[in-house]
């Protein structure tokens, strides 16, 4: 007997979510490394969440006539919906966005004399701003230090609408990367595109966790003020 039209398209859309289950383990994989990235306010199960809904969306218009290989089809889109889900954890106004900047600044200084990072206490007094403030624009920029970088430096022109290239700002990034250190190089390489974490980077460079977030910090501060001297960056 021949398969009604809702026979049909009940075990289609079961095949369709069985495709979308074989591949939550690979999902959970990359939602984990990507927590490990992370500050601990951001909860993995939501991560997991997110990125399930977007599988299963993904699975049940995919075809396989046009692509051979499900997970290479499904994982920068999935993992694109993990990041707009941290984007939406960053809700950084423009003077929010200075504050990071001031404290990534203050960070440096400290750490450059004392080999470890401030209190947050300490920080407020020296900036005049709250424990609180400074606690929940450290976190916002823990979040938005996982963003690729282009969205990372593009975002100061939120204002203006001017945006920079991806091409001229890979440009930018290696003439940057050309006049740096080795360990410089090695800790944008490894943590944008190998995606290690701070802890795993220190274990390969033979440094502590801190001195990695400050090498990266201070990284993106030279490309920052690299696009500045160029009248690029708001």
């Amino acid at each position: 007997m021949a398969m009604t039209s809702n026979g049909y398209q009940s075990a289609l859309k079961f095949s369709q979510d069985s495709l979308a289950l074989d591949y939550l383990p690979a999902l959970k994989a990359m939602a984990f490394r990507l927590k490990e990235r992370l500050p601990a306010s951001v909860d993995f199960t939501d991560l997991i969440s997110v990125g399930t809904e977007e599988l299963i969306k993904l699975a049940r218009r995919y075809d396989s006539s046009l692509n051979d290989s499900f997970w290479g089809y499904a994982k920068p889109r999935v993992q694109g919906a993990m990041m707009d889900y941290l984007r939406s954890l960053d809700p950084l106004s423009r003077s929010m966005r200075t504050l990071v900047k001031r404290i990534d600044r203050a960070v440096a200084e400290y750490y450059n004399t004392n080999e470890e990072e401030p209190s947050n206490a300490y920080l407020a007094e020296l900036l005049g701003e709250s424990e609180e403030k400074i606690k929940e624009a450290r976190i916002a920029g823990e979040i938005y230090s996982v963003m690729p970088l282009d969205d990372q430096l593009n975002s100061n022109f939120e204002d203006t609408q001017e945006f920079i290239e991806k091409e001229e700002l890979i440009t930018v990034i290696t003439e940057v990367l050309e006049h740096s250190t080795q360990n410089d190089q090695l800790v944008i390489q490894l943590y944008y595109f190998e995606e290690l974490s701070f802890k795993e980077i220190s274990e390969v460079l033979e440094v502590s966790e801190s001195r990695v977030s400050q090498i990266h910090r201070a990284v993106i501060r030279k490309i920052r003020q690299y696009l500045e001297k160029r009248g690029l960056d708001g």
